[in-house]
């Protein structure tokens, strides 16, 4: 049976296809890349580097030999001109972090509509401009102000570019292994937060930090060149009443000899597909990645009508209200357990804290975080959506435990396991399932609205996290002295998570339509 999917498989993917996949998931990529970008530099760039003869420093010296004829007699400035560090307290530096998140939100919520209305291709390749000029801030900026604006257009290329991506690649694979390609969003994203935190290590430094992120631009710019070779979106054509072109550039993508007519049956009909009606509509979005459609629900899509609901009748209408707290709270459940205390502070958090340098344990943590993702992909189809999201809250939260009490105690070994399993456990539930969700606890007439809650939520969390974690770290710290009295809260609030998870959220797997997961007879208005 396995050889006989993968043969499949090899006859459905052309070599196009995953080239197309490969340039347009440097989108995420730069979601990731972006998102941990200041994690290692980050005493660096705020002037608090401390006098260190580690393996790093040693090689950003050597890095700035090689990149400089001459070096400068002074250490607060570069050969370039630009400031060898720019003077931020943990509060300044937390603004600086969070502005990412709100760039993210306002990209997201345009990043459907503007999608709908011009083409895949188009939005694609202003997320693309979008990196450009904010990697160009982030690296030449010289204050605060300008680091937050950059940071600020990053993120809302980053935002845009986690909606309108999966939407495409949905729409340029085949049916069949529509799942296998949705992943690659996912993929990228970790590979991205792999790839910054590496380049953090080896340099970070007060004449090299800023490598890190000229290195985004180089990335962008590979974004806006390959997409000129990229075609719009088959799917996206046929409903501006383009078919034939569509057809064309379909027949493309899968190869000559490949029979495209299942696929494009509906087409001349002018309809919409499943997936575009849901997740595109108004101001539908989603953060991640899509999960792929069950045939069933898409079935019976196609034949309903396209009516759809919008965010306030949503509010409104009690027989939403459920599957809307529900996505609303595991999105924000995803946030709120922790991860991105990690990947944006694991640096300066557990420096000194444990027995291999902070900054080597933070590519561990992201190469773990890479690799487990990849392996757990399959869990939600098998397990279940609500046992993963349990078992993932579990984990998080009795790992955040281990680590506070490991870092109060300061049991160094310890430590460094519980922030593996910690990373680890995310992937098994709350990093996949919460997007997967929203759209089986809803028919596709209520799916583009909630998903655009779901994105608000988890932006907002996301902010929460960036802004205030440092803050209210330093002052747990400062008030009970030593340091890890943060993870006690991220324990309480993974204990809450579950509960709610455990009494609010149901199971989905398996479940034919929304009705069915709600144990409801079918509306018929």
């Amino acid at each position: 049976m396995t050889n006989t999917t993968l043969r499949q498989c090899m006859r459905d993917v052309s070599p196009y296809l995953l080239l197309l996949v490969i340039i347009s998931t440097l989108g995420p990529l730069q979601f990731g890349f972006h998102l941990a970008e200041l994690n290692a530099p980050q005493d660096v760039i705020s002037c608090h580097v401390p006098k260190s003869s580690s393996v790093s420093s040693r090689l950003s010296a050597a890095f700035t030999a090689w990149t400089s004829k001459s070096s400068s007699n002074h250490p607060a400035a570069t050969t370039t001109g630009l400031p060898g560090c720019i003077p931020m307290n943990d509060y300044q530096f937390a603004v600086v972090s969070s502005m990412f998140t709100v760039g993210g939100l306002v990209g997201a919520l345009a990043g459907g509509p503007i999608s709908s209305a011009r083409g895949r291709l188009f939005a694609m390749r202003l997320t693309g401009l979008f990196f450009v000029v904010g990697s160009v801030l982030m690296t030449l900026g010289a204050s605060i102000p300008v680091l937050s604006i950059g940071r600020i257009l990053s993120g809302v290329g980053a935002g845009a570019a986690t909606v309108i991506v999966p939407i495409y690649i949905s729409e340029v694979a085949p049916p069949r292994e529509r799942g296998t390609f949705g992943a690659m969003t996912q993929v990228s994203i970790n590979v991205g937060i792999l790839g910054t935190q590496t380049l953090g290590y080896f340099l970070s430094s007060e004449s090299t930090w800023r490598w890190i992120f000229g290195i985004g631009i180089i990335i962008a710019t590979l974004q806006v060149l390959g997409l000129l070779v990229v075609p719009e979106s088959p799917a996206w054509l046929a409903t501006k009443k383009n078919v034939s072109q569509a057809k064309r550039t379909l027949q493309r993508i899968r190869g000559k000899h490949y029979d495209i007519e299942e696929e494009t049956a509906f087409w001349g009909s002018g309809a919409r597909s499943p997936e575009e009606e849901a997740l595109l509509d108004g101001s539908s979005t989603t953060l991640v990645e899509s999960a792929p459609r069950r045939a069933s629900v898409s079935s019976k899509a196609s034949t309903k009508s396209h009516s759809h609901i919008g965010f306030f009748e949503i509010i409104k209408d009690v027989h939403y209200r459920p599957a809307l707290v529900a996505a609303i709270g595991v999105m924000c459940s995803q946030q709120l357990c922790g991860i991105n205390s990690i990947i944006m502070y694991s640096v300066s958090l557990l420096r000194d804290l444990l027995p291999i340098n902070s900054g080597l344990l933070t590519i561990i943590i992201s190469a773990i975080n890479l690799v487990t993702t990849i392996a757990c992909s399959p869990l939600p189809d098998k397990l279940g959506r609500k046992t993963c999201l349990l078992l993932s809250i579990f984990g998080q939260g009795t790992s955040a435990l281990a680590l506070a009490l490991s870092i109060v105690f300061e049991a160094k070994i310890l430590s460094a396991v519980a922030v593996l399993f910690f990373v680890a456990f995310f992937a098994v539930g709350l990093g996949p399932v919460p997007f997967i969700l929203a759209s089986e606890m809803v028919g596709p007439e209520a799916v583009g609205a909630v998903q655009s809650c779901c994105l608000g939520a988890n932006y907002i969390a996301t902010f929460l996290v960036a802004q205030f974690f440092p803050i209210i770290n330093l002052a747990l710290n400062e008030r009970f002295g030593g340091a890890g009295w943060v993870y006690f809260i991220f324990t309480a609030l993974a204990l809450l998570c579950g509960l709610f998870v455990l009494w609010r959220v149901p199971e989905t797997m398996g479940k034919k339509d929304a009705e069915e997961v709600w144990g409801r007879t079918r509306r018929l208005d």
